[in-house]
């Protein structure tokens, strides 16, 4: 079921809004749309995070990243 909310926007909101209603979306489509996307992001943000986190705790996968960026740094040019 569908729940309705309200809310205040700001003119850059307002504008943002309009952009969007100018694709042709209405105005519930795209303020869902909107919603959507920037969970994913966030969603995107940690999980990415969580894959660094868990890639810098594993010592072998350290130790490649460091052999990976010494055999690039010996493989620069010089100056």
């Amino acid at each position: 079921m569908a729940k309705a909310i309200s809310v205040r926007l700001d003119d850059e909101t307002e504008r943002a809004l309009q952009t969007l209603e100018s694709t042709g979306l209405t105005r519930s489509e795209a303020i869902r749309s909107s919603l959507l996307s920037s969970a994913a992001r966030l969603r995107r943000g940690r999980d990415l995070a969580a894959e660094a986190a868990a890639l810098e705790a594993n010592e072998a996968d350290r130790e490649e990243m460091l052999a990976v960026a010494s055999l690039m740094e010996s493989l620069r040019a010089p100056g």
